[in-house]
């Protein structure tokens, strides 16, 4: 029973042990450390933990869940997946006539747009219809989603990140009315009939400030034609306002802009909007595709799209488990996904809707440092620029702009009331990768767990501790040069052997990783291993200092910042 106790207690004693670095911002924060999950490590599997606290308590995630959403698409589809649209025409084509209909069936690409209709409307005219006798039927069919526009997750119902996914998604179900004072103007940026707006804004020659300078928007959505109401005092001084409200159904608004598309380019038509699924016979006329999902996944991860996570796990439904996609075959699909790679190991999070925009999701500090470790290995610095890259782009820009963090962390960030959260990696001044979870589900403030994440990622960057491994992303290399894996002993040459320049990587205490080593190889560097007191791992070797030092650019950058030139005998190495 003793023993137990002892036990228990040096368990306990061993869980809240933390960098001093760490518990200093803690207790700076005033946050209870209840209220926190922290798990960071160095990069790769096989990486030594720096500090870990609560990492196996389940958390709300917030957005991070989307870390699995992304991780677990590009692992089935790949980086150069692209969404399908495909249009299909019934009847015949005659003299420029389509007698039949125009079809349209989505697959869910979460990216169609406006934009993407001059093209389509091209491809229409160059198969050589000059006009549709026919109507225009869209099969939404792929998804099995119910007919909700807004998830109404808050008290914001129609703003566009409450947007409810479609298999015929268009502008991302969001309708924008530009509003131009100054021209005394309101229209529809995209022309759209399944809604209506009604301007009583009354212009005023006062300063383009406060509450002048935008309109006040009333939606009524209780009709089978919604209504948006504008309301107040505008300055006429005021330039553009672009009100950008969830209102419609994105069918609908496809359809729309496609007629009106085809008829400005001179291809009327004559029939109407059906929806029903694509019949049989009908001839496919061509295939629209999204950008590659690397685009995709980047914007889901960087701008904290919630559509577009939303949509990759019904895509992942339906690829798994065939189609109609529904948010429980996205759910088992990530899963099973990311169990395959052996990363849910030790707790199954609940995932919901994927996105993040949920109250059930729940999350473990360890299960996402396992996923973001597995994404490191497996694709390295291409996975990682997906992500929010410091005081760059995406969510944290302005967060680590003019700090000593700027370009040396790739975070994914999260925050819903009550939480606060960021995970992903940071490259410390030496040279080191580290994989950096911090989960804060706390009532004492999100400004104070910003402050506390923000602090410790600092830390982070400056930290000089941790065990003798070294890991290093992925780089591409097109070098195709001979590589000796040998680990060799040096010896005592009594010879006058030519010396030659190497660039010395690192010195360890342990042999090195293969992940190290491999790294280095798929850069293209011939390498050798030495072994006396410590393992040192030698690039080379080059004839001319010049060669070296050109070189050893790249290894700093890529490798480790404390890398440096040597000089050894030739007839060590062989």
């Amino acid at each position: 029973m003793k023993k137990s106790i002892v036990l228990a207690l040096l368990l306990s004693t061993m869980v809240w042990a933390l960098p001093t670095g760490i518990e200093n911002a803690i207790a700076k924060s005033h946050i209870p450390q209840n209220d926190i999950s922290i798990y960071i490590k160095e990069a790769g599997k096989r990486g030594h933990v720096i500090a870990a606290l609560h990492e196996n308590k389940m958390r709300t995630p917030a957005s991070v869940i989307k870390v699995l959403t992304i991780y677990a698409a590009i692992l089935k589809l790949g980086f150069d997946y692209r969404w399908p649209t495909r249009f299909y025409t019934t009847g015949k084509i005659k003299h420029g006539v389509l007698y039949g209909d125009l079809v349209v069936k989505g697959y869910g690409d979460p990216t169609l747009s406006d934009e993407d209709l001059p093209g389509i409307v091209s491809r229409i005219k160059a198969a050589g219809i000059g006009s549709i006798h026919g109507n225009i039927v869209i099969d939404r069919s792929y998804f099995k989603v119910g007919s909700r526009n807004t998830s109404g997750f808050d008290n914001h119902p129609h703003s566009p990140y409450n947007a409810m996914p479609d298999a015929m998604m268009f502008n991302e179900r969001v309708s924008t009315i530009c509003v131009v004072p100054n021209q005394n103007s309101v229209t529809k940026k995209v022309p759209d009939s399944s809604y209506v707006v009604h301007n009583q804004l009354q212009r005023v020659n006062r300063p383009c400030r406060g509450r002048y300078s935008w309109p006040r928007v009333k939606i009524d959505d209780s009709k089978a034609v919604p209504e948006v109401w504008l309301k107040g005092k505008i300055s006429k001084h005021c330039g553009k306002r672009n009100i950008c409200q969830v209102l419609t159904k994105p069918y609908k608004s496809f359809y729309y802009a496609l007629r009106a598309a085809l008829e400005n380019a001179g291809v009327p038509v004559t029939g109407t909007l059906r929806l029903r699924q694509v019949p049989k016979g009908a001839n496919i006329l061509f295939t629209h595709y999204s950008e590659p999902l690397e685009n995709i996944v980047s914007v889901t991860a960087k701008k904290s799209n919630n559509l577009y996570a939303r949509h990759l796990l019904l895509l992942l439904g339906a690829k798994m488990y065939g189609a109609p996609a529904t948010i429980e075959k996205g759910r088992r699909a990530v899963r099973v996904i990311l169990k395959a790679r052996g990363v849910l190991k030790h707790v199954i999070p609940h995932i919901d809707n994927g996105c993040g925009l949920s109250r059930e999701s729940r999350l473990t500090a360890r299960v996402l440092a396992d996923v973001l470790d597995d994404a490191y290995e497996r694709y390295g610095m291409r996975w990682m620029k997906t992500l929010s890259i410091a005081g760059v782009d995406g969510t944290i820009k302005r967060r680590f702009r003019g700090t000593i963090v700027r370009n040396r962390a790739w975070m994914k960030t999260g925050t819903l009331k009550h939480a606060k959260n960021i995970a992903g990696y940071v490259k410390s001044r030496n040279g080191r990768y580290y994989t950096v979870v911090i989960l804060v589900n706390t009532r004492r403030g999100n400004w104070r767990a910003a402050a506390l994440e923000n602090d410790i990622i600092k830390w982070m960057v400056t930290y000089r501790g941790g065990s003798s491994h070294i890991s290093t992303p992925k780089s591409v290399s097109d070098s195709s040069k001979k590589i000796n894996t040998n680990t060799v002993t040096p010896h005592v040459s009594t010879d006058t052997a030519k010396e030659a320049y190497y660039i010395q990587t690192g010195s360890f205490s342990q042999k090195p990783t293969d992940f190290y080593l491999r790294t280095l190889r798929e850069m293209g560097f011939t390498y050798s291993v030495m072994h006396d007191v410590n393992y040192k791992v030698l690039v080379g070797p080059y004839a001319t200092e010049t060669e070296a030092r050109n070189t050893l650019g790249t290894i700093r950058k890529h490798v480790n910042r404390g890398a440096f030139l040597t000089r050894h005998s030739v007839s060590v190495f062989n």
